[in-house]
């Protein structure tokens, strides 16, 4: 038997160029740690986790916990100087973003633009003054919003950010049928919804999943009830994808222009989570019986975007 309750949105892989310039904007700019490194030299790659290690987290195997940023280097990108991964926000659009949620984002932008770090949407830019986007060293775009309440609240002065405080919110994935794309991360993954997004004007929907053990938060005065979690799927729907015979779908970044590679859920009995994945007619990228690897599954989603099966493991 497998309990979606116990499910976690694990990880979000991307592809990276040079580790040192991804791990100097996450690790030491942005305040992540490196909780796990996996080389694989035979294969010509390296794994780096980074997450916010919080008190929450401390002591969990990196498996069983959330909030996890997997960046992907395969050897020799970091000397090639004319290539680059594709960040999703051209055509082929697909992958938007990632989110961090920050204590005092005024303070945050400054500190990032004395540093050098590029934007694609300053604060002043454009009609929405709370939320930014800065620029990583492969031009995947990292959006950063304000937290419900300065955190811990009362202890930050207007000009001071803490990385201690920040968080790893969510990661945004384009979808062309929110319907379809709903009913696989709820009915066969087991995510619930914790906020809907209408922008009429712009003709845009976003939903926002994650996995609970509690009730969906309630919005309140127009603050983001979600703004301090971490883990969250951000799915956006533009209108009409759905129903336009000449939209061709979107990108899952694992074909060429390649960048965006998956997310990962982990799950307390891998074998029993396939097979139940298995009942409800999911298409698979990767089974657990295909390959070397028999303990990592690859689902498919509405989109083909790649889903991550692991297992939780409880020792450290």
């Amino acid at each position: 038997m497998t309990d979606p309750k116990t499910y976690i949105l694990n990880h979000t892989m991307l592809r990276v160029k040079d580790p040192e310039a991804s791990l100097k904007f996450y690790r030491d700019l942005m305040g992540m740690t490196l909780v796990n490194r996996l080389d694989q030299p035979e294969a010509n790659f390296s794994l780096y986790f980074l997450a916010y290690d919080t008190e929450e987290h401390k002591g969990k195997h990196w498996t069983a916990r959330p909030g996890i940023l997997e960046l992907t280097h395969n050897y020799g990108t970091e000397k090639d100087e004319t290539f680059k991964y594709h960040n999703g926000n051209s055509e082929p659009r697909g992958f938007g973003h990632v989110c961090l949620s920050v204590d005092n984002i005024e303070a945050c932008c400054n500190r990032l633009e004395a540093a050098g770090v590029k934007f694609q949407k300053k604060l002043s830019d454009g009609r929405q003054k709370d939320i930014a986007f800065a620029l990583d060293p492969d031009n995947y775009w990292v959006e950063l919003i304000s937290q419900k309440l300065k955190f811990p609240p009362g202890t930050l002065k207007e000009d001071e950010t803490d990385t201690k405080n920040y968080r790893f919110n969510h990661t945004m994935i384009r979808v062309k049928d929110p319907k379809a794309s709903l009913q696989f991360y709820q009915e066969v993954l087991g995510m619930k919804i914790v906020r809907t997004s209408v922008h009429e004007s712009a003709k845009f929907t976003l939903y926002f999943l994650a996995y609970l053990k509690e009730d969906a938060p309630k919005e309140e005065g127009g603050v983001n009830p979600i703004s301090d979690r971490e883990s969250i799927l951000e799915l956006t729907h533009n209108w009409g994808t759905e129903s336009d015979p000449d939209f061709k779908g979107y990108h899952n970044g694992n074909s060429e222009p390649k960048g965006f590679g998956h997310i990962c859920i982990s799950v307390d009995n891998v074998e029993a989570a396939c097979k139940s994945f298995e009942e409800k007619n999911v298409k698979w990228q990767k089974k657990l019986t295909d390959g070397r690897m028999k303990t990592v599954a690859f689902v498919l989603d509405p989109d083909n975007y790649w889903v991550e099966v692991i297992g939780q493991h409880s020792q450290h």
